[in-house]
């Protein structure tokens, strides 16, 4: 099981960067996804969710960066996206891409609960600084 993230970088704050995470061994459709993010000195937290293909593909994110950012799925290319614009240096983090097999609480505070997820990536940094 492999889950490899990518395109975090430095931008300046109102920039957009556009993160990618292609997984591999194990049936991507039935897995939940979701894009989490760690500040240091701050615990890790929640970013977007997507529900698995088999549960509708529902996304949920979290408050601060509704309206900004968009968590998508290409189940063909096994592949979670997470858009980012009208960045922050709020949201500079490691962000962190994850898979959850097990659907037990279909609702933001269930799929933004890191210790459901079975398989982490290995994080990707964002800076976001003027």
């Amino acid at each position: 099981v492999q889950l490899q993230a990518s395109g975090g970088g430095s931008v300046q704050p109102g920039g957009s960067l556009r993160l990618s995470c292609v997984a591999s061994g194990f049936n991507f459709n039935y897995y939940a996804l979701g894009w989490f993010r760690q500040a240091p000195g701050k615990e890790r937290e929640g970013v977007a969710c997507i529900s698995s293909t088999t549960a509708g593909g529902d996304t949920f994110y979290r408050d601060s960066v509704k309206g900004r950012f968009t968590i998508s799925r290409d189940n063909a290319k096994n592949t979670v996206y997470l858009q980012m614009y009208s960045l922050t240096p709020e949201d500079t983090a490691v962000y962190y891409c994850a898979a959850e097999r097990d659907e037990r609480d279909s609702s933001w505070s269930g799929y933004s609960d890191a210790y459901t997820y079975d398989y982490w990536g290995q994080g990707t940094q964002v800076t976001v600084s003027s």
